[in-house]
């Protein structure tokens, strides 16, 4: 159920007031509740009631330094002002992860001073993993400023996945991670230090290089040997990410907002005129049925990177990956032919990861079930709009057909506790069922309401941490429907309903 309506909004607004209330069904108590709500509008008020600090200025920036082992240079600029309840010794940050993104020279200022971060107490470790405590050499106090300054390097690391790729001829940085986030006091109550109205990002490569990032673009300048692209971002805009390479553009001949542009290391050898319609086409059904997208996104961008690997099993073979208003696709992809089936369905797979894992984003417990089984969903929802309930059924039957071969190579985890580090053949059966999981819901619920309640999540829960709870909630709003059993026998227990296999058998 939802959460009561909270100062006239509707039961859906109300989620993002009280969205951690769902994390647990002990949460959707009266009683946690109105903590929850509580506290919400303690965060709310001009007055403070907790230890807490604002980010009244913000600059990012990315430099390309090419080489045979390129690096990015990363620097953030901060003016931090204390307008909390106490003064306060230190401040916390989370920085990029060494495994994830080659962190390397971390350097830290605060006040034009050199300052070394170190680990949190041993008690608060386990809880806060990867947080940095940065000490300040004399108490910040109330209304008192901090010029905080951190930059480092990322390298090529040894556990890349998507929100880093990196080589010499082209970079990407993704949605989130590469960039270090400032934490609140340790203190109950104290509020997120949130973005300033206007955060500048500036980006330096070598020339020839094309550039993409979020916000306005508002200046490009020559500065010797590089060009710096500078970016305006608004404080409800999401987090920046930075796409950027020595390209050859080849655009659609639409020329509108949904024109797609091919940048690739290579001119294109094939006409993409019947590629870009299919893309488009996938872009606009994506719309309609899960929202609009960033309006400063001009044209669907699909984007050669030498250095993308799968996502899942980490190979080298054909590959795709999300950023915003487009697609990564490495050079095994643009081998299948950009005509090709199969090189359209990972575009159209990493177009809908816009949606559904840019807009929001799923927690580690749910990375598999809502991180790939909302877009492989989204993908069916595409093709049925395209070629009928004929091209829906049969996407179902494939995904029947793949979950029952891959359960005779391992045992299953249920879907509401598989994992993104489960073993190959263990994800493989969750990668199936996750979507089929959307196609009962739609069969149980109807098709309008369960997209109508994911519209209206990703539209409200914009750049949050979405669960199955507030998927639960949402789509419980919208079609009248008590859904805790059916999530239950779904997520919790092995194997595909009899009822499901009974719909779709006569089609098998």
């Amino acid at each position: 159920m939802f959460p009561p309506s909270l100062n006239g909004n509707s039961p859906v607004e109300s989620l993002i007031l009280f969205r951690t209330a769902f994390q647990t069904r002990a949460a959707t108590t009266v009683t946690s509740v109105a903590t929850i709500a509580v506290a919400i509008c303690a965060c709310a008020c001009t007055v403070p009631i907790a230890p807490g600090y604002r980010i009244s200025k913000e600059s990012r920036e990315i430099q390309f330094v090419s080489a045979e082992s390129p690096e990015l240079k990363i620097r953030g600029n901060f003016t931090l002002v204390n307008y909390g309840t106490t003064d306060l010794k230190f401040i916390d940050i989370v920085p990029p992860v060494e495994k994830t993104f080659g962190l390397k020279n971390l350097h830290v200022q605060v006040n034009g001073h050199d300052v070394t971060p170190a680990a949190l107490p041993a008690e608060l470790q386990y809880s806060r993993p990867n947080t940095l405590r940065i000490p300040l050499d004399s108490v910040w106090e109330q209304k008192q400023q901090r010029e905080l300054m951190i930059e480092y390097v990322l390298s090529t690391p040894d556990d890349s996945g998507t929100q880093i790729t990196l080589g010499p001829k082209a970079f990407s940085l993704g949605y989130r991670g590469w960039f270090p986030i400032l934490q609140p006091p340790d203190r109950t109550l104290s509020p997120f230090p949130t973005r300033p109205d206007k955060t500048t990002v500036a980006i330096r490569v070598q020339p020839g290089f094309l550039v993409l990032s979020r916000g306005a673009r508002k200046s490009k300048k020559n500065t010797g040997n590089e060009i710096e692209y500078r970016y305006l971002l608004r404080e409800k805009d999401l987090a920046p990410f930075a796409v950027s390479g020595k390209y050859v553009e080849t655009a659609s001949s639409r020329g509108d907002s949904n024109s797609v542009i091919f940048w690739t290391l290579e001119p294109l050898k094939e006409d993409p005129g019947a590629s870009a319609e299919w893309i488009s086409s996938a872009w606009d059904i994506l719309q309609k049925d899960f929202g609009p997208l960033d309006k400063d996104i001009r044209g669907i961008h699909v984007v050669e990177s030498p250095e993308l690997r799968n996502q899942m099993t980490g190979e080298a073979g054909p590959a795709a990956a999300s950023f915003p208003g487009g697609a990564l696709v490495n050079p095994a992809a643009l081998a299948l032919g950009i005509k090709s089936d199969e090189f359209l369905d990972k575009v159209t797979h990493a177009l809908a990861h816009n949606w559904f894992g840019g807009q929001i984003y799923s927690p580690p417990f749910a990375a598999l079930g809502l991180g790939e089984g909302l877009p492989d969903y989204a993908t069916i929802v595409i093709d049925e709009a395209r070629k009928g309930e004929a091209a829906r059924t049969q996407r179902v039957v494939n995904l029947l057909h793949a979950f029952d071969e891959d359960s005779t190579k391992a045992v299953e985890i249920p879907l509401g506790v598989a994992k993104v580090s489960d073993s190959p053949e263990q994800r493989a059966i969750s990668l199936a069922k996750a979507p089929l999981f959307f196609i009962a819901l739609e069969d149980h619920c109807g098709e309008e309401p369960v997209r109508k309640a994911l519209k209206r999540v990703v539209t409200l829960l914009r750049g949050q941490e979405v669960g199955y709870n507030e998927i639960r909630s949402a789509i419980e709003e919208s079609s009248g429907k008590d859904l805790a059993e059916f999530f239950r026998v779904w997520l919790y227990e092995k194997g595909i309903p009899k009822e499901f296999r009974a719909k779709y058998g006569s089609a098998n």
